[in-house]
C-alpha cells in the first residue's frame, strides 16, 4: 500500500486530528482525499488549502444510511482511516450517570465498526487497500480519570483484530494507531509528555507503507508498551493514581 496516488477517506477531518490526517496525506502525494464531518462548512478551511484534491463529505459514522450514501459514492477508496471519535473526560463510577459512556461506545466503537463495514467490499475491489484505526494506548491499559474513554478504545482494538483477521483473504491491511497523549483537544487534559499530532499522523502513514498492524506513536507509547510487555500489573498500579476529580 503506497499513499503516493492512494484515494483516501478520513473521517472527523474537520479538527483536531483529523485535518493533520489530511494535510499528511495531501504532503505525501494522495491523489484525492474526501475530507468527512458532520457539517461540510467546518471543512471550508481546509478544503480550500487543495480545492482539486480535498473532497468534502457530509458524514454522520454512527448513522448507517448516511455511512451508507457515502460509501455509495466513494467507491475508489483504497485508504480509509477512521479518524473521528470523541472523549468525555469521565470516569466509570465517577460519572453523573451513563450518558458519556454510551457516547464514547457509539462513536469510537460503533462508528468505527459502521465504516469499516461499509467499506470492506470496495477496499476488496480496489486490490485490498488499508484500514488504519485510530485507538489510543488507553486501549491497553485503562486511565481512570478517562475511564469510560479508555473502555471504548479498548473495544476499537478489539475490533480492529477481528477485522485484520476477517479481511485478511482480500488482503486488506488494518493499522491499529496506539499514541499515547497528542497535544491537541481531548490529548490536553492527559498527562505530559504529549505527542505531536504531525508525527502521530507521519507513523501511522509509514506504518500503512511498511505494513505494520500496530504502530505506537510518540515516546510515551514507545516505552509504555516496553513496559506493558514486561510487567503489565505495574503499569496498572501506577496508570491506577490518575483518578477522576
Amino acid at each position: 500500500m503506497q499513499v503516493l496516488g492512494a484515494i483516501a477517506l478520513v473521517t472527523g477531518a474537520n479538527g483536531g486530528l483529523g485535518k493533520y490526517f489530511v494535510e499528511g496525506l495531501r504532503a505525501q502525494g494522495a491523489a484525492k482525499i474526501y475530507a468527512g464531518a458532520r457539517k461540510l462548512d467546518a471543512l471550508a478551511e481546509l478544503v480550500a488549502t487543495d480545492p482539486q484534491r480535498i473532497i468534502p463529505i457530509q458524514l454522520e459514522i454512527t448513522d448507517e444510511e448516511s455511512v451508507r450514501q457515502i460509501a455509495l459514492k466513494c467507491q475508489d477508496v483504497n485508504l480509509l482511516i477512521n479518524n473521528a471519535g470523541v472523549g468525555l473526560n469521565q470516569g466509570l463510577i465517577a460519572a453523573p450517570d451513563l450518558s458519556s459512556a454510551r457516547a464514547e461506545m457509539e462513536v469510537n466503537y460503533f462508528g468505527t465498526l459502521i465504516m469499516c463495514r461499509a467499506f470492506a467490499s470496495i477496499l476488496k475491489q480496489n486490490e485490498g487497500g488499508a484500514i488504519a484505526n485510530m485507538v489510543s494506548m488507553v486501549a491497553r491499559v485503562n486511565l481512570p480519570f478517562n475511564g469510560s474513554y479508555g473502555a471504548s478504545k479498548a473495544a476499537v482494538l478489539s475490533l480492529t483484530q477481528a477485522v485484520r483477521a476477517e479481511l485478511a483473504a482480500q488482503k486488506t491491511l488494518v493499522v491499529a494507531v496506539l499514541p499515547g497523549a497528542i497535544d491537541i483537544g481531548m490529548g490536553k487534559s492527559f498527562p505530559d509528555p504529549k505527542v505531536p499530532p504531525e508525527e502521530v499522523v507521519r507513523d501511522a502513514l509509514q506504518a500503512v507503507v511498511d505494513g505494520i498492524e500496530e504502530v505506537y506513536p510518540g515516546e510515551q507509547a514507545k516505552q509504555l508498551n516496553e513496559q506493558l510487555m514486561q510487567d503489565p500489573k505495574a503499569v496498572e498500579k501506577f496508570i491506577a493514581t490518575f483518578l477522576p476529580n
